[in-house]
């Protein structure tokens, strides 16, 4: 089995990162976006890392006791391994940590696997965006999570469900 530890994002996997992005999304951010972003202090962004190599990484912007995710990816030939439910379960940890009580996302209503590991980890449909992506157009599902205390301690015990440790 691959060695695979959950990071704090790093100029050096810029590259990676922004070649990933582009492999699969259709309106990808620029390594420079990324690069501006994660130097913010209210924002967090994680990788998993395998082997020498990002295989996902994702994205948090803190702004009033809420955390907004965004740029969750996995490489394709990570998928199916548990990699998203563990870096987002990290990535909620360290949001709770840091004083968020409640996280939001939006996901396309069509990317069913996304959908489950968000449910999975307790966000809930709030919502459509009407065509809120593009290319292709389509619409997104709003989705929230609340944190009281005792619920985000019971997310912290299952951060490790796919053997990625933390670095």
């Amino acid at each position: 089995m691959a060695e695979c530890f959950i990071r704090g994002m790093r100029e050096e996997d810029l590259e990676q990162v922004a070649a990933i992005e582009k492999e699969i999304f259709c309106d990808p951010w620029s390594r420079e976006g990324f690069e501006v972003s994660m130097h913010k202090p209210e924002n967090l962004y994680l990788v998993v890392e395998e082997d020498g190599r990002i295989a996902a990484y994702c994205g948090l912007w803190g702004v009033a006791g809420e955390g907004q995710i965004c740029n969750v990816a996995v490489r394709e030939n990570a998928r199916g391994r548990g990699l998203a439910y563990a870096m987002l379960s990290e990535l909620l940890r360290l949001g709770r940590n840091a004083g968020l009580w409640a996280f939001t996302l939006e996901v396309r209503v069509s990317n069913e696997p996304a959908i489950r590991v968000y449910r999975r980890l307790g966000f809930a449909d709030a919502g459509i965006r009407k065509r809120f992506y593009t290319k292709p157009e389509e619409d997104a599902l709003i989705m929230w999570l609340f944190c009281p205390e005792s619920q985000a301690e019971d997310a912290v015990l299952q951060e490790r469900e796919a053997g990625c440790g933390k670095k």
